[in-house]
């Protein structure tokens, strides 16, 4: 079983009235219902847009991230390297926690919820995975087959929730080894959340994605392939881009090159490195981004056009009225060939 620990701390929160908590007492029992909601709430929580970044680290990162404490950053990291040690049981590291995140919801959301926190191996990784979870109203059908009202946990509706990879932490050759949702409720939350955590946003997962795929646009123009093997390299990074999104990995730049050419397997990566694009070894991936990213392409009448879906609006217009595509950079290559021919 993956699970190494798990508990659940409840914060009631009413109207005004200030936050309660009701701690537990001890971890939970292993389960298979558990090990279902770990599950359901990793799918979930992948598909949610997050941030990421590392533990504050340097003064200028405690100032960044300041917290409640006198040293103006959060005690967690401290908190989990005594856990980590066996200095502190799982009950001990959590409940501080779930104390501050109840004084967070005080000052910035009026709801109630159920802190799950889980420690989690997956074969030699290791995650510490936080999530306040909520509830709605649904319905069953009970043994007498008449139906019954029941309250279900709503796993989409995460207000906060956060995965730290102990591992890549540990090792100390990352820094985006933590994670943590962007509540769209207000911006004084999530800066409140980052701050319960002690994080610093270390990575834009948008802009370093959108960045990723104009530096595959500008190789795929380069080694001037045919049609039908740019659609397929396309294809094959947005599915690996994909899958690592789904598993909440990132994009590992030396692998993404292995995948494209098999043939020349450093190919986009030394093409990468030798255009200076200032991208990391590992991209967070921005699910969003690469649902926008396809190509484009046609041939009739001796001519074939492809290009990037990215591109339109930019460097290619067009023209509906008109029934025409206007290039504004035409490509280096083809515009020597025309001036050749001229």
């Amino acid at each position: 079983m993956p699970i190494l620990n798990a508990i659940v701390h409840r914060i009631e929160k009413a109207g005004e009235a200030p936050a309660r908590l009701q701690p537990a007492r001890e971890t939970l029992p292993d389960s298979d219902t558990l090990e279902a909601i770990l599950e359901a709430l990793t799918r979930a929580y992948h598909a949610k847009s997050k941030a990421w970044g590392h533990f504050a680290d340097t003064a200028m990162d405690a100032d960044t991230a300041k917290g409640e404490d006198d040293a103006g950053g959060s005690p967690l990291v401290a908190e989990i390297t005594d856990y980590l040690a066996e200095r502190r049981d799982f009950v001990a590291l959590t409940r501080p926690l779930a104390e501050r995140l109840a004084r967070l919801l005080d000052d910035h959301l009026s709801a109630s919820g159920d802190l799950l926190v889980l420690d989690t191996r997956f074969g030699d990784a290791r995650f510490l995975t936080l999530a306040l979870l909520h509830h709605r109203e649904g319905f069953a059908i009970d043994d007498a087959l008449r139906p019954v009202p029941a309250r279900q946990l709503n796993l989409t509706q995460m207000s906060l929730a956060a995965r730290l990879d102990v591992s890549q932490w540990q090792a100390g050759d990352s820094r985006q080894y933590l994670s943590w949702t962007r509540e769209r409720g207000g911006k004084a939350l999530a800066e409140g959340f980052a701050a319960l955590l002690g994080a610093v946003e270390g990575a834009d997962a948008p802009g370093e994605t959108r960045t990723l795929l104009k530096a595959f646009s500008d190789y795929v123009e380069k080694e001037d392939l045919a049609e039908e093997a740019s659609r397929e390299k396309t294809e094959t990074l947005v599915d690996y881009a994909s899958d690592q999104a789904s598993r909440g990995e990132p994009i590992t730049l030396e692998e993404l090159s292995e995948l494209l050419d098999e043939q020349q397997p450093k190919a986009f990566y030394d093409h990468i490195r030798n255009a200076d694009y200032g991208l990391s070894p590992e991209i967070p991936p921005d699910r969003k981004t690469l649902n926008r990213f396809k190509r484009f392409t046609g041939r009739a009448g001796g001519v074939s056009i492809s290009f990037d879906s990215h591109l339109l609006g930019s460097s290619v217009e067009y023209d509906e009225a008109g029934d025409r595509l206007i290039i504004k950079q035409v490509p280096k290559q083809l515009k020597e060939q025309l001036k050749r021919q001229g």
